[in-house]
């Protein structure tokens, strides 16, 4: 049996429709971040389009009271780095890999959050053409404990 016009296009219809139902649950699984950033640091952006590419959804303040920012989110001066994020209730500082911050948020430890200290040579955000450095990305707490949340 031939199909008439009108059936094919409601056909396509559906089809579109059945695929935009998939995709928006998807779109809607991404975590937000919001993440402080001083104004004249470009490598915080880097570090937000990586965030994005893994699948969340940033929003980028700039603002020159950093040191308020991270006192007031609980980051110890030592694991110190250029921005502070905001995700699923943690404190993220610094250049964390993205599956870092997606493995504290499924395993929701108890800690404040997790901070690649300083600013590590080819993490993300820091990629360049020199060799990356070995880092660790630290957990951290309330009480002032620290230990390695992992090794890159």
């Amino acid at each position: 049996m031939k199909m008439r016009i009108p059936d094919r296009c409601s056909l396509m219809l559906v089809a579109l429709l059945a695929g935009a139902g998939v995709a928006v649950p998807v779109l809607a699984a991404g975590e937000a971040v919001t993440m402080y950033k001083d104004p004249n640091c470009g490598c915080c952006g880097k570090w937000a389009e990586h965030m994005r590419s893994h699948g969340f959804s940033v929003k980028e303040i700039a603002t020159p009271r950093m040191g308020e920012v991270k006192r007031e989110a609980g980051v110890p001066q030592v694991l110190g780095s250029c921005h502070t994020a905001k995700v699923g209730g943690y404190v993220v500082e610094g250049h964390v890999p993205a599956a870092d911050v997606k493995r504290m948020l499924a395993d929701k430890p108890q800690i404040l959050g997790i901070s690649a200290p300083g600013m590590p040579q080819g993490s993300p955000g820091m990629e360049g053409p020199y060799p990356a450095d070995r880092y660790d990305v630290v957990s951290f707490d309330r009480d002032g404990k620290q230990a390695v949340f992992a090794r890159h």
